[in-house]
């Protein structure tokens, strides 16, 4: 349980507005097709889907920037979209949310990730992706890092957001790290496979398990390999924090020198865990910039992509639900 006041806890969600974040990473569009089968193709023994509603949301990167802008901060995105349809579309998204794009690049040579999928009579049927997943040129990571030095003494914090699409390089990973500490930066980490170790000397690395056993070579069961695998992550990333997310069993935070916490999640009715993890990251960076302790922050953290776990479709947590939601808990 979160060990707060209510005037505490009341000053620290009013130290969320205006936050201004910076979200490094893979960037990506969800489409949706939505409708109804009543028939077979007589082309081919597929179903026919007649669709009824067409809509769009951000994926990847794109997603944790939007949670950022509802819990009541300010993202700026950086990463690659393409000159293509899609990206018309995702650049419509950011004018209608009021995020920025000064923060984007458009390489004509890759598509804008897309992810589309197919749903009919409420069963999913299929994904369609549209992406390139080879590792963005050098030319490109340098365009990425001379619109971050423009930001970078205004910002409150920066999150790196890896979905392995080719946007979080080893050398970019690199020079974002270095330029984030030079600034004294709280930097948060969403990793996956590749890379996995590139991500050295920041505040908070946040794997969940999978991540952490193919990286580790190892299968963690029970308590003691929860235990063994955190303080492995402490000592081969040097991170000051270390939070493995574990599902249905919360989140185990790992700091140096210090006994291990654990987070627990709460009972709740899951309709859909897609994009919880975003919601985390987010809800985490925001809170430690607004001044939590990381115990609090990933309570906050925990709790948020608990409440987006009950909704159907990837959706951002908001910062009204989110503080009422753990206030009531609280009384």
């Amino acid at each position: 349980m979160i060990n707060v006041s209510q005037k505490k806890l009341n000053s620290l969600r009013n130290n969320f507005t205006g936050k201004k974040i910076a979200v490094i990473g893979d960037l990506m569009l969800d489409c949706y097709f939505r409708g109804a089968v009543k028939r077979i193709s007589p082309e081919a023994p597929v179903p026919v889907v007649e669709v009824d509603n067409e809509f769009y949301r951000f994926g990847g990167a794109m997603n944790v920037a939007y949670n950022i802008s509802t819990l009541g901060g300010i993202p700026i995105t950086y990463g690659i979209i393409g000159n293509d349809n899609d990206g018309i579309i995702f650049k419509k998204l950011l004018a209608e949310k009021n995020i920025t794009d000064k923060g984007i690049i458009i390489d004509s040579k890759r598509p804008t990730t897309t992810k589309t999928r197919v749903i009919a009579n409420n069963q999913h049927v299929v994904r369609i992706d549209k992406e390139d997943t080879s590792e963005i040129s050098r030319q490109t990571e340098k365009k990425i890092i001379n619109l971050l030095r423009k930001e970078i003494n205004k910002l409150d914090a920066v999150i790196l957001e890896d979905y392995n699409k080719g946007v979080m390089t080893e050398s970019l990973i690199q020079e974002v790290i270095e330029l984030a500490k030079r600034f004294k930066k709280v930097i948060t980490v969403d990793p996956k496979f590749h890379n996995f170790f590139s991500y050295q000397n920041v505040t908070v690395f946040k794997p969940n398990r999978k991540e952490t056993e193919d990286a580790l070579g190892i299968r963690i069961n029970k308590a003691q390999d929860i235990s063994k695998a955190g303080q492995q992550l402490l000592e081969k990333i040097n991170c000051k924090y270390a939070l493995l997310t574990l599902g249905e069993q919360g989140i185990a935070l790992f700091e140096k020198g210090k006994p291990e916490r654990r987070v627990p999640t709460i009972a709740r009715q899951v309709a859909d865990v897609s994009g919880a993890g975003d919601t985390v990251i987010s809800t985490l960076t925001i809170a430690l910039s607004a001044g939590a302790e990381i115990f609090d922050a990933t309570y906050l953290a925990n709790y948020a992509g608990g409440l987006v776990c009950q909704e159907v479709g990837i959706v951002p947590i908001e910062l009204n639900n989110l503080f009422s939601a753990v206030t009531k808990e609280l009384k």
